[in-house]
């Protein structure tokens, strides 16, 4: 007797591919030569990355005074751009480690991509901080704190600048140890399907010797899981630094407690929407529509109306806050805000990041890949200004109406920008091409509950891992 519909689950592999065809379906498209897709795309955005670095190029050789900054506003576009970035790499260890954590399957077909994604915003948002100290070239000397005798210019760990180092340096080398272990089983079985020796080579050493042995087995789940504890905390504490870059100061619209929160919510909130931008391209270019399905863009469509309503809870805490603390400096810069000369910043960082979201609300529309493509795209034009108004209309009018200016970005700092896009973008296209965009050992292991089973049977299952392929069915699974 079947299981009454209301207790049915929604597969996650369409199609009950078998194992073989799982395989080729992801490691095919980067051992072929590229397409002309992939091609035209890595143009537009090494373009990009080439203009970016010409830009920076010259303002390393010329300064600092190339960027719109004055006396008032001495943080602007490149601070904005450093928490943005930061911000868009929060969502691959979400993906990786807290719902692995937490047993959601749904993860398996979307966490590589997600994990590379955090690499690449990591290393966009690390070029901000050392363009801003002016001198790049001085940075090891100016942030590690090794022994010297010149006592005054110790490392000075109470400027935030020290801060994001240590954040940065931190979450990347976790991110990446954790994005690599990851890696370790699918990159020996592409050093089996290498033929070129050269190839052979390489993926059989970054494969560590992996024989797929219960051993082997055994090994890799004991350090994914330390790993994955690990990460969690980094989630919470690499944006809770960099919001204290703002806190811990005495500007109106910055010192405040809820900040540490307010933009960790904020980061998972946009860095979902990239993975959706990134992921609803690559499963139709690569043609694995069946493997990241319209449930996991659904799931991850969820998250995002949670995160975001999250977010506009802190927007407008922090005008209950401001007019309950009866503090007029604290009442004047949200008013400023929202009705200063530069209101137009606020009214879309909150049409994009409160209303525009309250669509997911709809089955229809969450499950539409054209409006999660469109929202995804607006909601991080939304996040980016929503760092823009904290930094810049908190700075723009401060205690003493004499000071008060405004801030108009240069070329220099709007081409520095459109570089990071196309150092993202070009990396990102890079990994289709030498590693496998899909966690293959992780999707196979929970292939066999792709079926359509009752609820109830689905609670003694396995949350990712360790495929079964000793015990592969002979014939099709029913019922998908």
């Amino acid at each position: 007797m079947s299981a009454p519909t209301s207790h049915l689950r929604e597969p996650l592999v369409l199609g009950n591919p078998p194992y073989a065809q799982i395989t080729n379906e992801v490691l095919v498209p980067m051992e072929n030569m590229p397409t002309k897709t992939w091609y035209g795309a890595f143009s537009i955005s090494a373009l990009c990355l080439a203009v970016g670095l010409c830009a920076i190029g010259w303002q390393i050789s010329e300064g600092i005074g190339t960027w719109g900054l004055n006396k008032t506003i001495g943080w602007g576009f490149d601070i904005t751009n450093f928490v943005f970035w930061i911000g868009i790499g929060h969502a691959g260890t979400l993906i990786s480690a807290i719902l692995f954590l937490f047993r959601q399957k749904w993860r398996t077909s979307i966490n590589r991509s997600a994990e590379a994604m955090t690499l690449f915003a990591v290393m966009c948002a690390a070029l901000f901080p050392l363009i801003h100290m002016g001198r790049p070239w001085f940075g090891a000397i100016w942030f590690l704190p090794y022994p010297n005798l010149r006592g005054p210019l110790w490392t000075n760990f109470r400027s935030p600048l020290i801060w994001d180092f240590f954040a940065i340096s931190t979450y990347f080398t976790i991110s990446a140890v954790f994005w690599f272990i990851g890696l370790v089983p699918d990159l020996a079985t592409v050093r089996d399907r290498a033929k070129h020796p050269i190839r052979k080579i390489v993926y059989g050493a970054l494969s560590l010797g992996w024989t797929g042995s219960n051993k082997h087995w055994v090994h890799y789940e004991t350090v994914y899981m330390i790993l994955a504890g690990l990460s969690t905390p980094l989630v919470l504490s690499v944006h809770t630094i960099v919001s204290m870059d703002f806190a811990t100061s005495v500007i109106p619209g910055w010192h405040t407690t809820i900040f540490p929160p307010y933009f960790v919510a904020g980061a998972i909130f946009s860095g979902f929407a990239m993975v959706l931008t990134l992921l609803i391209i690559a499963r139709k270019v690569l043609n694995i529509e069946h493997l990241i399905t319209i449930k996991h863009l659904e799931n991850m469509c969820l998250i995002i109306t949670a995160t975001g309503m999250m977010v506009g809870l802190a927007y407008a805490t922090e005008f209950l806050i401001s007019w309950y603390s009866g503090g007029n400096y604290e009442g004047y810069c949200f008013y400023n805000r929202a009705t200063g000369p530069m209101s137009w910043s606020y009214w879309i960082m909150v049409s994009c990041n409160v209303i525009s979201p309250q669509v997911f609300w709809f089955k229809k529309m969450r499950t539409n890949v054209a409006v999660m493509f469109v929202m995804s795209l607006v909601v991080n034009v939304g996040m980016w200004f929503e760092r823009f108004v904290i930094i810049v209309t908190s700075l723009h009018r401060d205690y003493l109406p004499s000071s008060w200016a405004m801030y108009t970005p240069t070329w220099v700092e709007l081409i520095t920008l459109l570089g990071t896009f196309g150092l993202f973008f070009s990396l990102f296209l890079l990994f289709t091409r030498v590693l496998p965009v899909i966690a293959i050992a992780e999707v196979k292991a929970v292939k066999k509950f792709a079926q359509r089973k009752p609820a109830a049977a689905a609670q003694t299952s396995y949350a990712g891992g360790l495929p079964d392929l000793a015990h592969a069915p002979a014939a099709p699974e029913k019922g998908v």
